[in-house]
């Protein structure tokens, strides 16, 4: 077995520590979090409360899983990396693409792996429509339409921290347009505004939003973004090609259907992420154990980190001038 460390136990570091704590070929030797309840959560585990010097001291600790605020990301990360620990990193590594820039002599090409957690790349769904778009099942790939709903929006308190739509939300979406498009993209070109909670503007953000892609060869791809679906979580990604179309739906927690005469009553969508991609992140896992077995390397990592802190940047930057935004470079 391996033996690793989580530091952080909050919303998705409790995600992560039950999936590592019923992972076979993980231990969970140590945890690293403040919170009053941290040594019950700790031992739901096996594992035992440190800080995060004892995790770096400790030579039998293999692998770090950091789960902890956005804005310790960073510095924690370039820590167990100095130390000779691989890295399971929660997603983003900063909130600043210049922070994550200048951290690329440390994390670009690091001795350790380091795998930053986009976790839709492990979704059986999305990883089975980019298999038929990478088959040309669906000819030449032309334009991509993404909708990414909540079903409610989070507390005002969490978005002066979040980083905003674009970078705590969003990027999700950017990420896996990049992933699924064969080009590198080269425009971006966005509207958003406050439609779903008068708070979320006062805290300086929007909740709704709409984003244009084009990448280096013209094809296009087209975010919805929104805090409040109405219907439960709204995930849909269509690709349409020179031949045909292939989607990735919604997900329901189950597919029994009961038809009346008034129509059909089926399941709800999932409520919320943590249900919707369960498997993703049992599978990031699972990833990660291989990457300690060295019979893998991370699948994301700084590169794609940096290219979607790039487009989310790029797309706050073109809501607030009310123009195109072409990246530099292209």
């Amino acid at each position: 077995m391996h033996r690793i460390a989580q530091i952080g136990a909050g919303r998705m570091g409790a995600v992560h520590l039950a999936n590592a704590a019923r992972n076979p070929r993980l231990e969970v030797v140590w945890l690293v979090d403040p919170r009053p309840d941290a040594q019950a959560i700790a031992a739901s585990a096996g594992a035992r409360i440190a800080s995060v010097d004892q995790v770096l001291a400790d030579a039998s600790i293999e692998g770090v899983v950091v789960a902890s605020s956005t804005d310790t990301h960073l510095a924690l990360v370039k820590a167990c990396l100095a130390a000779g620990k691989a890295v399971f990193c929660e997603k983003p590594l900063d909130l600043s693409l210049a922070s994550v820039l200048a951290a690329e002599p440390e994390l670009g090409h690091p001795k350790t792996p380091l795998f930053v957690a986009f976790n839709r790349h492990f979704d059986p769904q999305v990883r089975g429509l980019r298999a038929k778009i990478a088959a040309g099942e669906i000819g030449d790939l032309e334009t991509l339409q993404v909708i990414s709903h909540d079903p409610a929006p989070p507390p005002a308190n969490f978005i002066p921290t979040s980083g905003g739509l674009f970078k705590d939300f969003a990027i999700h979406d950017l990420d896996m347009a990049c992933w699924l498009m064969p080009d590198p993209i080269i425009e971006v070109f966005a509207w958003a505004s406050c439609l779903v909670d008068p708070a979320i503007a006062k805290a300086g953000d929007v909740d709704t939003a709409r984003t244009l892609l084009r990448d280096a060869r013209g094809r296009l791809c087209s975010i919805s973004n929104t805090r409040r679906s109405g219907c439960g979580y709204d995930q849909r990604v269509e690709a349409f090609g020179s031949t045909g179309m292939a989607s990735a739906g919604d997900l329901v927690t189950d597919s029994v259907q009961v038809w009346r005469e008034a129509g059909p009553q089926t399941a709800p969508r999932h409520k919320d992420f943590i249900s919707r991609y369960a498997k993703a992140y049992s599978a990031e896992i699972d990833h990660f154990a291989d990457m300690l077995a060295g019979a893998a390397q991370p699948e994301t990592g700084y590169a794609d980190s940096v290219r979607s802190l790039r487009l989310a940047e790029a797309a706050a930057h073109s809501v607030a001038i009310g123009a195109p935004v072409r990246l530099q470079g292209t």
